[in-house]
């Protein structure tokens, strides 16, 4: 006798198999594109991570002010405070008030703020249990059609319930809604750093152009009062008969022409102190801003380079570019979980009675439980067609990722070789200002003596002006250099600390004030 191979149950197997869906429901399974950063991008030669050519070991190197050379170390930190290289202590203070009261910075820190509570209003609201509690009263006539109730009479009906609703994020799309809130909190995060740095750069940048303008404007009254003696020796030799009087409408001229540039360094100088004031959250008129010389700075020895690898990691406009991809990304994963199912289970619990002393006693207790599918069946096709905007807006977000890698190579590689071709351009500089100087020490002699003409004079005192000029210039050029490169690298912001909340400076206190919580 055969005996016939056993037959599954399935009446026993389907509860089972429910349940197990269920459970996966509930577990829930992020769909869409898992972010990854970027890699950094390859190298081909480690000895030149950023230029086409190699980099020299040390700057060229001049006399005075600001022409020691420097050298770049391949893998040096930055430094977090690295505008105290500069061994001015005015300078530390004017940028750590400006840290301190700038508008711009403490802006950038109240979108951060924003970005944070809204993250948290929705992590909260959208992934615990949503519960209210409703109580309420009603006076109504009914139909004794419709609840057996005589016709005409009139009652009360009192109720108090907790309901509950919870959606189940079975497909990730609550999960990737809030991977993209965290991003956007990233995004701000990063835009503080970036203000952050462009504000010390700023700040070091104008401190180091109005010492630039006050050398300028010392080496052109220098050259005003050299002319002046010079028209005091033309004009005695004139009256002696010595010299034509066209000698001393040239040296007249030269003098008027060396005047007529000084009202315009005077107007740059007083602008550049004006900005300054408002970079560190001051008003232009206020007092108490700090004077900035030459001499008062020290050009940095030693310079770091940051190998490429770790460039992207600190560059904060790199990280806020990565960060908007992140956001890219997470609507992607957003769109396509929209393409399945949505769950919401809902419960209640509460009371209803027509007497309001026995609402909580009795069998005035009713409950309620329940679940929703909503599925999608036909869209018009409008479903796929917002995830394919998705995937383009990420594409795009990648482009624009790349681009702004690109630009932060091509900033370090153009500060690189403004490093070294200004050093080259100060040490020629300071040559001919020395040349310039000896020049115009001999033809004074040889005019007071008679052996040249007063148009020689001239000329003398032309170049020198033009090269002092040009000589505190390219001492600046260095310094500012020196601080882009700091810039260009990221700022250390990842060795300073907390930044301080920025506030309003005392000069600038108003009598409105906050609204109060809850108002």
């Amino acid at each position: 006798m055969s005996t016939a191979p056993a037959q599954p149950d399935l009446r026993r197997r389907a509860p089972a198999a429910a349940a197990a869906a269920l459970a996966l429901a509930l577990a829930g399974c992020a769909v869409g594109p898992d972010f990854k950063p970027p890699a950094p991008p390859r190298v081909a030669d480690a000895a030149r991570p950023y230029t086409a050519a190699a980099m020299p070991a040390a700057t060229a190197s001049a006399p005075g002010q600001g022409g020691a050379a420097q050298q770049l170390v391949l893998g040096q930190d930055v430094p977090g405070q690295w505008w105290t290289l500069f061994r001015s202590q005015p300078l530390d203070a004017l940028v750590r008030s400006a840290l301190a009261h700038s508008p711009t910075l403490a802006s950038a820190q109240a979108a951060l703020r924003q970005a944070q509570a809204l993250y948290e209003a929705d992590a909260g609201a959208k992934t615990l249990p949503a519960v209210t509690g409703q109580a309420g009263a009603v006076r109504e006539r009914a139909s004794q059609a419709t609840t057996g109730v005589a016709a005409g009479r009139a009652f009360s009906l009192y109720n108090a319930s907790v309901n509950v609703s919870y959606s189940v994020d079975a497909f990730g799309a609550t999960r990737r809604e809030l991977e993209g809130l965290q991003a956007g909190v990233d995004l701000q995060r990063w835009q503080v750093e970036a203000t952050a740095l462009t504000l010390t750069a700023n700040v070091v940048t104008t401190a180091i152009q109005e010492a630039s303008l006050r050398a300028q404007l010392q080496a052109t009254r220098d050259v005003v009062d050299a002319q002046q003696r010079a028209l005091a020796v033309v004009q005695r030799q004139a009256a002696l008969g010595a010299v034509a009087q066209q000698a001393v409408l040239a040296q007249r001229t030269q003098l008027a022409q060396s005047l007529a540039t000084l009202p315009a360094l005077e107007k740059a100088l007083a602008q550049t102190r004006q900005q300054l004031a408002v970079l560190a959250g001051r008003l232009p008129g206020e007092d108490g801003l700090p004077e900035f010389t030459l001499d008062g700075l020290q050009l940095p020895t030693e310079l770091p380079l940051t190998l490429p690898s770790a460039l992207v990691r600190q560059r904060p406009d790199i990280q806020a570019s990565e960060a908007l991809l992140h956001q890219a990304s997470a609507q992607v994963g957003v769109a396509t979980a929209n393409l399945y199912p949505q769950i919401t289970l809902s419960g209640s619990l509460g009371a209803q009675s027509l007497q309001l002393d026995r609402l909580f006693s009795g069998p005035s207790q009713v409950w309620s439980l329940g679940g929703s599918l909503l599925a999608p069946i036909f869209n018009g096709g409008a479903l796929h067609a917002r995830r394919r905007a998705a995937e383009a807006a990420y594409d795009q977000a990648l482009a624009q990722y790349r681009q702004t890698v690109l630009n932060a190579f091509l900033n370090v590689a153009n500060t690189l070789r403004a490093l070294d071709s200004d050093a080259q351009g100060l040490q020629a500089q300071a040559t001919a200002a020395a040349l310039a100087q000896q020049s115009l020490d001999l033809a004074t002699r040889q005019y007071q003596a008679g052996a040249i003409s007063s148009l020689l004079l001239l000329d003398a005192q032309r170049s020198l002006q033009q090269t002092r000029i040009g000589l505190a210039q390219a001492q600046a050029a260095r310094y500012a250099d020196t601080a882009a490169l700091f810039q260009s690298l990221g700022g250390g912001w990842w060795q300073r600390g907390a930044l301080p909340t920025a506030g309003t400076p005392v000069a600038f206190e108003t009598t409105a004030s906050a609204p109060a919580p809850g108002r």
